[in-house]
This record gives C-alpha cells, structure tokens and sequence, in this order.
C-alpha cells in the first residue's frame, strides 16, 4: 500500500512522538539530549549541556520545610471538569473535622484556581511576615494556600510559561509558612503537565503518602485517567485509590438513582480492577454540592445525611487508614 506524503508526514510524526515519550533517557542520564531519541525534542540543548543533572538544591530545602508534615497526598485526574478541587476542598473539610489535626490544602491548579472559590477565601490577597507567605484559614485547623490569592481578580488569568509556573510551585512548597502539621493535601491541574513533574520532584526528598485519582465513570474520563495512572507509575508515585465522581444521580425526594454518565465501558470498578488498584468508592451527583461550592460552605457540614455525604465519609476513612499503615511501614524501614 502506498501512502501519500501528507501520510507519511503524519506517521513519521506519530511514530517519533511515541518514540521521545516512551524511550527518554531521563534528564539525569549520561545520555541526555545525545541518544537517537532525543532528536526533535525541544529540551534536547539543555540536557545534553548537563545543567539538568545537578539537584535543584530546592529540594533539599522543600525536604528540610515539609519534615514536620506528617501526610502529603495529590489529588490528580487526567482530565478537567471531574470534580478535583471539589474532591480536594470536602477531603480538607473532612479531615479537618477532627479538632486534633492541623490540615492544609495547596491549590497548584495554576490555570485554573477554583480552590479559593470553593473555600470562601475568594479575593483574598496573599500576605508575607518575615519572608514567609502566610495562608488562610478557613477554620482553626485548616490552612489554605493558592495561586488564586496573587491574582487581582477571578477573572485574571495565569499567562506563564513553564518556567514560572515551576517557580511558584517550588515557592508554595518552600516559602509558605505551614508549621507542623498532619496532612497537606495537593490540588493538582489536570493532565500530566510540568506541573505535575515539578511537584514530584520538588517532593522526591518527602515521603509523600500517594495520589489520589478523580474519574468520572464514561470511557472519555477513564481513557485520560489510565494516562494519569501511567504518569504515576513511571515516576513512581504511589496510589492511594481512584474515585469515582459523579457515579449516578440520587433524587433527594424518591431516592431513586440515575445513572447521568453512563459506565459504557465498565466504569471506574472495572478499571481499577483490570489495574489491581483499589476503588476507594463512588459519590453521586448531588446538585447542592454545587451549590455549596459556589457559596464557599462545607457540603459534608450543610448535608451530613446524604448519600454524597456518607460516600465521602467512607473515601475519606479509607485514605485515613492508608496514610496510617503507611507511616507504619516507613517507620519499619527506618
């Protein structure tokens, strides 16, 4: 069969994307920016220069500031519009239930802060003592961080290449006053941008307790998340446990559920089990979730009874004892 040069064109660009993807050296290699792969890669000059094999010195400093943390989990999803922040603000509230722990929640969701929204901190403005940023608190025990506070307006938005981006993550990491504290929760954009590859190295001297994976249950959602899933085994990012949002509408009055998205191709259970991950549960659609997102207020607080509710309780028990019998294991190990 012949192809034509447009044809040919399109393969040889398919072919050498796939190639950089799965057979990059590494930036830490000796052959960085030289190997067959690494031809077209815009990176290429600056790993084969070597500057990109000397530790960012940052991240010692991150390992010193973040020792008195004793949890840290991402909250990731390959796909936007799945309910992240949602998920990552009620497991914040969640946690911070407890009146003994201290949590905090980081929104590195750079272009698109919703965090401070959800919050009700919207249009507050990041405050500096000593050289440290000082967060918000929502409640005693609760602290809030995001990019939401540098803005002028909610409706500015975040024009920054690479470089800055990284940048202001490794300040939110380094340079915000947390104190101690028992989980920092980590709201992440979606995909698997720089983003995500500066806040694992930024934490590569932590012990970061694992990845919490949003999805909804249509294939559109799971195709991206098995990306997401891919991402955090390469770089060796633990897995807590996918969520599975959005799973089904439950009408307030009859009880009755509907499924809004349907699971075509099995939905999050079958992925999870096809991955031998763990499926930490499902929350259903629930209008006044949006509704107390949007009005700055606890949903968990204003609708405690409701199946929502109750299937965030059980998620958020569940990544409790996670991050328990992990910290038990470190400690074994040291």
């Amino acid at each position: 069969m012949e192809l034509s040069l447009s044809q040919c064109s399109k393969l040889t660009w398919t072919l050498n994307v796939h190639f950089i993807v799965l057979d990059c050296p590494g930036t830490a290699s000796e052959q960085a920016g030289k190997s067959e792969s690494c031809q077209g890669c815009p990176n290429q000059q600056l790993c084969a220069s070597g500057a990109t094999k000397a530790p960012d010195p940052a991240i010692a400093e991150i390992g010193a500031k973040l020792s008195s943390v004793k949890h840290k989990i991402l909250v990731l999803s390959g796909k936007g519009g799945v309910g992240k922040s949602t998920f990552s603000a009620h497991l914040a509230h969640a946690l911070a239930s407890d009146n003994t722990k201290e949590v905090a929640l980081l929104d590195v969701d750079i272009c698109g802060p919703s965090i401070p929204r959800i919050m009700g901190l919207e249009g507050e403005q990041v405050r500096h003592a000593q050289k440290r940023s000082k967060p918000f608190y929502v409640d005693d025990n609760l602290a809030v961080m995001s990019i939401g506070f540098l803005l002028s307006s909610p409706d500015d938005a975040v024009i920054w290449r690479g470089p800055k981006k990284n940048g202001m993550i490794k300040q939110f990491l380094r340079d915000v006053d947390w104190g101690e504290l028992d989980y920092l929760i980590m709201d992440t954009p979606p995909g698997t941008s720089d983003e995500h590859l500066s806040v694992v190295q930024y934490l590569s001297s932590t012990h970061v307790d694992g990845a919490v994976i949003i999805t909804t249950p249509q294939e559109v959602s799971l195709q991206d998340v098995r990306k997401e899933i891919r991402f955090c085994q390469k770089v060796k990012l633990p897995i807590i446990g996918v969520v599975e949002n959005m799973s089904g509408f439950v009408c307030p009055k009859c009880k009755n559920t509907s499924q809004i998205f349907p699971p075509t191709s099995g939905g999050a259970e079958k992925m999870c089990a096809d991955l031998g991950l763990p499926l930490l549960g499902r929350v259903p659609l629930d209008p006044r979730i949006a509704r107390s997102c949007d009005e700055g207020r606890s949903f968990l607080c204003e609708v405690p009874d409701s199946p929502a509710a109750k299937a965030y309780q059980t998620i958020v028990q569940s990544i409790q004892d996670y991050c328990s019998n992990r910290a038990t294991e470190v400690q074994r190990a040291t």
